[in-house]
């Protein structure tokens, strides 16, 4: 999603963001100030502590970050709209799903990363916004993916701000979705890895946590295969041993990493990951590719068959990632810096998906579709080829 070289790209030359981020030449301080996101949201800064309590009706609602007595303190912003919704909802009694299970990667999906939504990642003008959220449950979506923390100067606390966390999380629930945070590790060796997807696994707002968490495995760095390896297999078996919540894989599809640049990630360790990971979301970006693989099936349908066999698994569950994007050929947009998937090779894609037996499907990113093709895939999940995917 988030790499040096993106899951569409890692067999060429390209290389800066990945395919996941749109544009690579965004970059510069933030001021360090979060636009609201959403209508009517109210900030000012705050300082938050541990654990912060909020008065209601006479009582104490808890809004737990479960922060460590290590963790730094940032400067936050105070409640918004949807945050003060839920206070509300949750004094009258209300109550949040607190089991994680895999149904949450089953059926339709939408991508968000920072790059849509964290002002500090935007020059302080993201383009996502509540109205997305509004079109995303309109449109059926059942999930959505979020990259709630980077290892990255302009993410200094681990994750993103917490208030916009707080936001989306709360936000997509009201409008009866579930919300998989997910993390790119880099492989350090001090523990950073570690410490984002604990604060993942441990976010919580007024009951609302996380529905599942995701581990983006595509970094490369300048880390040698075999001790990638070592410190991946690592990271997620200390991991696991921290929560019996369904973790997501979300991997290089294997065609690339085994036909088209076998030098990407040699000797991917699929079998010691095989008991820890309980959903796999192989990135087909098939818009990358200029061969047979390019037409929007083949790329996704062979990568799982081949992914299964590596796990040794073949009833081993797949959610698939396609993209990049997509367009509907009137006016699309000159030279992106990310070629696009069309609307026939989207509806390919569907037909893969239902072919491979996946339990659901997405295309990367929501930002990066344009409004036909935003219909297609709405389309595709009601009625269409992936209707009864799951």
């Amino acid at each position: 999603m988030n790499g040096s070289a993106s899951a569409g790209s890692a067999g060429g030359a390209v290389s800066g963001r990945s395919a996941g981020s749109a544009g690579g030449a965004v970059s510069g301080p933030s001021d360090g100030s979060a636009a609201p996101l959403g209508r009517g949201a109210e900030y000012r800064r705050a300082a938050l502590v541990g654990l912060a309590g909020l008065v209601v009706l006479g009582g104490l609602v808890a809004v737990s970050w479960r922060r460590s007595e290590a963790s730094p303190v940032l400067p936050l912003k105070v409640r918004s709209a949807e945050v003060t919704r839920a206070v509300g909802d949750l004094a009258e009694g209300g109550r949040w799903p607190a089991s994680r299970t895999v149904d949450v990667y089953r059926g339709y999906g939408a991508w968000v990363d920072v790059f849509d939504f964290s002002p500090a990642y935007t020059r302080g003008n993201p383009p996502f916004d509540f109205d997305d959220l509004d079109e995303m449950a309109a449109d059926g979506v059942r999930t959505v993916y979020l990259q709630a923390a980077r290892l990255d100067d302009r993410t200094p606390d681990g994750l993103e701000d917490r208030w916009l966390l707080a936001d989306l999380l709360i936000g997509a629930h009201e409008r009866g979705m579930a919300v998989v945070a997910w993390y790119l590790p880099k492989w350090v060796a001090d523990g950073r890895d570690l410490e984002r997807l604990r604060l993942l696994d441990e976010f919580e707002v007024l009951g609302h946590r996380f529905d599942g968490v995701a581990v983006d495995i595509e970094w490369q760095g300048e880390i040698p295969a075999p001790e990638r390896s070592s410190r991946l297999v690592s990271l997620s078996q200390t991991f696991r041993a921290r929560t019996d919540d369904p973790l997501g894989a979300i991997v290089m599809p294997a065609v690339l990493t085994e036909v088209i640049n076998p030098n990407f990630w040699p000797a991917f360790p699929y079998r010691r990951l095989a008991s820890i990971y309980d959903v796999w979301l192989p990135m087909s970006y098939w818009s990358f590719r200029t061969s047979s693989y390019g037409d929007g099936y083949s790329y996704h349908e062979e990568s799982v068959r081949r992914l299964r066999a590596n796990l040794g698994d073949p009833d081993a569950l797949v959610h698939g990632i396609g993209g990049i994007g997509g367009v509907d050929g009137i006016n699309d947009p000159q030279n992106p810096r990310e070629p696009r998937a069309t609307l026939d090779e989207i509806d390919a894609f569907m037909r893969a998906l239902a072919d491979s037996g996946s339990i659901g499907g997405s295309v990367y990113d929501w930002q990066t579709l344009e409004p036909a093709a935003r219909r297609s895939l709405a389309a595709h999940f009601s009625t269409g080829a992936a209707a009864d995917l799951g």
